[in-house]
């Protein structure tokens, strides 16, 4: 396996950083796929369920690219605008879908915020398929709120290729519903993913053997 760790890259928000592994060589020739993931917007790419993704993906020959948004980069907590992030994350799968992962298709994801980012620009990116990780479906009630918050379910609803989503039973955020393109799976734990790694690994693996090449 080949590793490139903190590619800088320019983007129109500032520079993010690629963290990219490849694997010594493809399930099959020309075949090849990749999977980019993004982090929540608190946290990073150490996260336990985005490494447990990941090591699944690399298990099944799949490239891996974890992407750290240009505000982490500067060592920020707190995330800019929606329409900032997703300027940003375009121009990172661009850069990388023409740099170290040319030639591959790429499935796209996150945790959390990142997986609201992947889904919004997924048919930008070209993606062939959403990895969700701890979909933040429907945040909770602000206390004295007058009105529930509004769900992201819409997002969710906008992808238009096969979709992932990894949620923990207690989240929350909620539990999204399945529909034709998008398989739910549930697992111990809530929003934080960590009390069931080997399901998140065994979800993601069984997902990414299934999902077709483009």
């Amino acid at each position: 396996m080949t590793t490139m760790e903190g590619l800088t890259i320019d983007t129109p928000r500032g520079q993010a950083r690629a963290h990219v592994s490849l694997p010594d060589r493809a399930a099959t020739p020309g075949e090849s796929m990749a999977l980019i993931l993004g982090h929540g917007a608190g946290g990073g790419i150490t996260a336990p369920d985005i490494q447990g993704a990941a090591s699944a993906a690399l298990a099944g020959r799949f490239a891996v690219a974890l992407v750290e948004q240009p505000y982490r980069v500067l060592g920020r907590r707190a995330p800019p605008p929606a329409a900032h992030l997703d300027d940003a994350w375009r121009s990172v799968i661009d850069q990388l879908r023409h740099g170290p992962l040319a030639g591959m298709a790429v499935v796209t994801g996150g945790r959390s915020m990142g997986a609201r980012v992947a889904c919004r620009t997924a048919d930008a990116t070209g993606s062939v398929g959403v990895l969700c990780l701890a979909f933040p479906l429907q945040p909770p009630p602000r206390r004295g709120a007058a009105a529930p918050t509004p769900s992201r379910l819409p997002e969710l609803d906008a992808v238009t290729v096969p979709t992932l989503v990894i949620q923990g039973r207690s989240d929350r955020f909620g539990i999204p519903p399945e529909g034709p393109l998008r398989t739910v799976v549930r697992v111990t734990g809530d929003h934080g993913l960590k009390s069931d790694l080997a399901g998140v690994r065994a979800a993601t693996a069984e997902w990414l053997a299934r999902l077709p090449s483009g």
